[in-house]
C-alpha cells in the first residue's frame, strides 16, 4: 500500500476525516478503522483547519526508550519498557498554543514519533503487532520537568492540557522497515534543538506494542508515543516549537503563558 496522508479538520458540522490528494483535501467516506474510501474533493488544504488526527481512548507513552536522553537526566535505560499515560484531554493539533500552566516552571518539549492503532490489540508477539498499527504521525511529550523530578511519578508533569500536540496528519500505510530509521527533529524558533533517528530506539515501536497489549487491549485510535531523543530543554512564551519526524511533516505549535 502507497503511504497516504490523512487528516481531521473542522467543519461546520462538526469534525471530519479528509484524505490528502497533493495538496487537495478529499472527503473520507466510511470507517477509518473500516471499509472507506476517497470521496469528492473539499478544497485546498491552506481552506481547512487542521484538527489532531487522532481520537484515542488512551495515550502511551515510553521513558528512557533513547540511551543519550536517558544519559542527559542521569538515569539508566530500563530493562523493560517503562510506560506512562497522558490523558486524551492533553491533546492539540498543529497551529494550536501550548499553554505553560501556573504550577511549573519549568516546561520542555519533547520530540517524538508517535503510532496509531488500527485495531483492537491484546497479547501479540513483537512479530505481529505492526500489522495492528492504522499509521504514523509527529507528536511532542511536553513535560513540566520540575513537577516530574518533584513528585516522583509523571502523571501531573506530563497531564496538563495542551501538553500532547499532535499533527499534522495521519502517514497511513508505512511499513514496520519504514520507521525503523527516521529523523526525529525538534526546532524553537528555527534553531535545532534534537535531531535523533528512530535507529537509536532501546525497544522498536513493534516492541512497545506488543509489550503494552500483554497488559492492557489497544483499542482503535489508541495512540503511542515511542521516547524522544537527547537534547530536550525549556519553552518560554512566545516560542513557536516545531517537530519533523522525517517523511511525515511539520508540527508546529506557539507557546504562551496561562491566562
Amino acid at each position: 500500500m502507497t503511504p497516504i496522508r490523512w487528516i481531521r479538520y473542522a467543519t461546520a458540522d462538526g469534525p471530519r476525516w479528509g484524505i490528502l490528494d497533493g495538496e487537495t483535501v478529499r472527503e473520507l467516506q466510511g470507517d477509518p478503522f473500516g471499509e472507506w474510501m476517497a470521496g469528492p474533493a473539499v478544497g485546498p488544504l491552506s481552506a481547512v483547519t487542521l484538527l489532531a488526527p487522532v481520537t484515542p481512548t488512551k495515550i502511551i507513552c515510553v521513558g528512557r526508550n533513547y540511551p543519550a536522553h536517558a544519559a542527559e537526566h542521569g538515569a539508566e535505560v530500563p530493562p523493560e519498557p517503562l510506560l506512562f499515560f497522558k490523558p486524551p484531554s492533553a491533546i492539540i493539533g498543529p497551529g494550536d498554543s501550548i499553554v505553560l500552566p501556573p504550577q511549573s516552571r519549568q516546561v520542555e518539549y519533547e520530540a517524538e514519533l508517535a503510532v496509531v492503532m488500527g485495531r483492537r490489540c491484546r497479547n501479540v508477539r513483537p512479530e505481529e503487532a505492526w500489522a495492528y498499527v492504522l499509521g504514523i504521525t509527529c507528536a511532542n511529550d511536553v513535560t513540566a520537568r520540575d513537577l516530574q523530578r518533584r513528585d516522583g511519578q509523571w502523571t501531573r508533569a506530563k497531564g496538563f492540557d495542551t501538553f500532547c500536540p499532535v499533527g499534522p496528519w495521519l502517514v497511513v500505510g508505512v511499513s514496520e522497515a519504514e520507521v525503523a530509521d527516521r529523523a526525529v527533529i525538534c526546532r524553537v524558533n528555527g534553531q535545532v534543538r534534537q535531531h535523533g533517528r528512530t535507529s537509536e530506539m532501546v525497544f522498536s515501536p513493534a516492541a512497545l506494542i506488543a509489550y503494552a497489549a500483554s497488559v492492557m487491549t489497544l483499542e482503535p485510535g489508541d495512540l503511542f508515543l515511542t521516547g524522544t531523543p537527547a537534547g530536550v530543554g525549556p519553552i518560554h512564551p512566545g516560542d513557536v516549537v516545531e517537530v519533523e519526524v522525517e517523511g511525515i511533516g511539520v508540527l508546529r505549535n506557539l507557546v504562551v503563558a496561562h491566562s
